[in-house]
């Protein structure tokens, strides 16, 4: 804990330490860490502080708050930036003795053509980077429309502006680095990542007096409805399934899984052919082994079907989320999908406020290995 302690004195946080000193706190109030702030947060962020070494003093770690629709309250994210990063990977190296390295940033442009350096005004599309650890790549793509800071007027922000392509660029370092030090940066992302959420919210925009008959530049496309109900269930989820049922190959399958995935739909509830109620990314899986093994008995349960393929963490598994065929989008979906049938034959209630006790996060922050981790300490009991 050498780097951690700098900041010396009473502000020194110690390893054994479990709550912040009054001294401590007081310095934190400082940084913008206000009374809505909860004891878990701030114990969550003392614990992350300790985990990663990096010293909230110095600002090489911080808390930010914002407010969160759902909660009707500001929530408070440990961010660092790209630097802070840098400091873990090139810690856990030494550590390690492991090798460590970077491939060539690569930025792409509207066209889909990658390049090596950035010379023109606009912004780039996307940027890519690959980090090189111990033999392996881990490489990202961020893209910028996702990562983008805007203004009131949806104007990308100055630093976005004037730099958008180094912005990017940080985000997809970001990324990369995170895929290739799980374990390490779980639960911190980078103020690039993180600058988006700060976006004014539709409602936001609407903030502006418009006089009759002129036009509003802030105008929004009204939100589409909600996909016909059918017994609680939604018809577009059930259209899915029944589509898979007759999916007559691997093939068709994974395309279902992916459509469904875009749509949002896999943790929507849906009759199966036998009329047991499931998930549709559980009957999805379910059915991927079902074409996986044809000549072997159709499982009865989610539990069953994901035993025939050694609990579908193996990149080997040749159902619907073969490990060659998903993206990382598709893993996270596909690795969400397994904890919630586990947590349903479990009959374990409250799914998200378990899973996020369990993780020590958001389970939208978790990264997939722990929460394949945590699936697989819940389905022994199962």
């Amino acid at each position: 804990m050498t780097d951690i302690a700098k900041a010396g004195g009473s502000l020194a946080i110690r390893p054994d330490q479990t709550g912040w000193t009054d001294e401590q706190a007081a310095v934190l109030r400082q940084t913008g860490i206000d009374n809505d702030v909860t004891n878990a947060e701030l114990a969550s962020f003392l614990h992350l502080c300790q985990r990663t070494q990096l010293d909230p003093f110095s600002r090489q770690i911080y808390l930010i708050g914002r407010w969160d629709n759902r909660q009707k309250r500001k929530v408070f994210t440990p961010q660092t930036g790209i630097d802070g990063y840098r400091v873990i990977a090139h810690r856990v190296i030494a550590e390690t003795r492991h090798t460590f390295g970077y491939e060539d940033t690569l930025w792409c442009d509207s066209n889909g053509q990658w390049r090596d350096v950035w010379l023109s005004a606009s912004a780039p599309a996307a940027a890519k980077v690959t980090v090189l650890r111990n033999g392996q790549r881990f490489s990202a793509v961020a893209l910028y429309r996702e990562y983008v800071q805007t203004d009131r007027n949806d104007n990308p922000t100055r630093m976005w502006a004037n730099m958008g392509a180094n912005q990017i660029a940080k985000c997809a370092e970001a990324l990369a680095l995170r895929k290739a030090f799980p374990h390490d940066l779980a639960g911190v992302y980078t103020a690039e990542e993180m600058a988006q959420a700060d976006n004014p919210s539709a409602d936001e925009r609407h903030l502006r007096k418009v006089e009759p008959g002129q036009g509003d530049p802030w105008a929004t496309t009204p939100e589409p409805q909600a996909p016909r109900a059918v017994n609680g269930r939604s018809q577009e989820a059930q259209d899915f399934a029944t589509t898979a049922a007759d999916a007559a190959d691997k093939a068709a399958l994974q395309k279902v899984y992916r459509e469904a995935h875009a749509a949002g739909l896999l943790g929507e509830t849906v009759k199966s052919p036998d009329r047991e109620l499931l998930e549709l990314g559980a009957f999805l899986i379910q059915r991927g082994n079902e074409l996986a093994e044809p000549a072997g008995p159709a499982p009865h349960s989610v539990s069953d079907a994901v035993a025939a393929e050694g609990a579908m963490d193996s990149a080997a598994n040749e159902g619907v989320v073969d490990a060659e065929v998903l993206s990382p989008e598709d893993d996270y979906a596909d690795a969400v999908a397994q904890l919630r049938a586990a947590a349903t034959e479990a009959r374990l209630e409250n799914f998200e406020e378990g899973t996020e006790q369990a993780l020590g996060m958001p389970l939208a922050d978790a990264p997939v290995e722990a929460i394949r981790a945590l699936t697989a300490q819940i389905r022994p009991a199962a």
